[in-house]
């Protein structure tokens, strides 16, 4: 059975909850007069086959909403064609959106003009794209510092911090190698490191690693887990990959047919899947490797005496089954030093079969709600 390591969440202490990007009842609508399907009701509850035949448009995002808080991993995740690509480019208007409201830091992005959308693009919201879109004529270090000479930072100022990043993405010792020179990885890496040189307020990832193969994509996956724990750089991740999702995401969207059909953590989705859609496409997740002691614990009992194994409150269930099962007592959810919960073997297996549920969003075992 496949480990699925996920990012450690922010705690509340520490969580900021102040929205990076703000977006509301957002559409993208391609075709003929696609500006009249968001603004008519009986257009906007045709499913997609009818609303083409009806109208010839096609919308790829439909009324989605959600807001990325500062320092968190958003994972936006669906199949093809489902409309991730098209909400991620939406955000800083590479494609103009049909209806709907876009706010960065509170400002107002489809007011913005030409002159603000570069700033924004140069500055605050850096793109790392599948294909790496690299300078074939440039060294590392050249492609690096890109953005900042398009910034109009001096050159021997640029190559300074492109030369920091570069080695802070591992790539120290290859800055005067050119892209042809570089394994599918190496090249990639450069790639994240241009858009960290400009040292972004969020990082927006389309696809960036589904080209590579099997174990550079790991590779890639845990290079973007060090890099969000060393810097908590907010980051907005676009995939098709639910391995993937359910590594990175602090947070994930899962989108069917422009719509975001369930916005959770992965615990949540894995555990409470919001309709049929979602419960499919996690059916052959290992739940106990998501899923925390959380989801399984019970109030402790005025008479509980101490003994027994503890565990954290985050821990997976796997974690707590090994305890338990070390122990061959029930384990305590100890958090600050308070015993907060008790959980057993019935319990833990439970969850993971799927017969005993994970509480609801809302209640003293939620992990957060959405």
């Amino acid at each position: 059975m496949t480990e699925i390591p996920t990012l450690e969440p922010p705690t509340e202490q520490t969580m900021d909850t102040t929205p990076v990007f703000s977006v509301e009842g957002l559409w993208k609508v391609f075709g003929p007069k696609a500006e009249r399907v968001p603004a008519d009701p009986e257009l906007t509850a045709l499913d997609p086959a009818e609303l083409r035949s009806r109208t010839g448009c096609t919308a790829a995002v439909r009324d989605v909403s959600f807001d990325v808080r500062k320092g968190e991993v958003f994972v936006v995740m669906g199949l093809s064609g489902s409309g991730k690509s098209t909400l991620v480019r939406c955000l800083t208007r590479l494609i103009e959106p049909t209806a709907g409201t876009i706010a960065i830091d509170g400002e107002d992005v489809r007011a913005m003009d030409r002159s603000r959308l570069r700033e924004l693009r140069r500055h605050r919201a850096a793109m790392v794209f599948q294909h790496f879109g690299l300078l074939p004529h440039r060294t590392v270090l050249d492609n690096v510092a890109y953005g900042l000479e398009i910034q109009g930072m001096g050159k021997a100022e640029r190559r300074e911090r492109a030369a920091e990043v570069v080695a802070k993405v591992g790539l120290e010792g290859m800055e005067h190698r050119r892209p042809s020179q570089l394994s599918g990885g190496q090249r990639q890496r450069v790639g994240l490191a241009r858009a960290l040189a400009v040292d972004p307020a969020v990082l927006l990832f389309d696809e960036p690693f589904s080209a590579l193969d099997p174990l550079i994509r790991r590779e890639m996956q845990e290079e973007v887990v060090r890099l969000h724990r060393e810097e908590g750089r907010t980051m907005v991740f676009i995939t098709h990959d639910l391995q993937e999702a359910l590594k990175l995401g602090d947070r994930i969207a899962l989108m069917r047919d422009g719509r975001v059909v369930q916005l959770g953590t992965p615990e949540e989705i894995v555990g409470s899947p919001a309709d049929d859609y979602v419960r499919e496409f996690v059916r052959d997740v290992p739940r106990e490797q998501v899923l925390t002691v959380r989801t399984a614990m019970r109030n402790p009992s005025a008479d509980q005496d101490g003994s027994g194994p503890a565990v954290r409150p985050d821990a997976t269930v796997s974690e707590a089954i090994e305890a338990v099962a070390r122990a061959g007592a029930p384990a305590r959810v100890v958090d600050e030093g308070r015993c907060v919960g008790v959980v057993d073997s019935d319990t833990l297996l439970g969850v993971v079969a799927g017969t005993e549920q994970p509480a609801p969003p809302g209640t003293e075992k939620s992990k957060e709600a959405v």
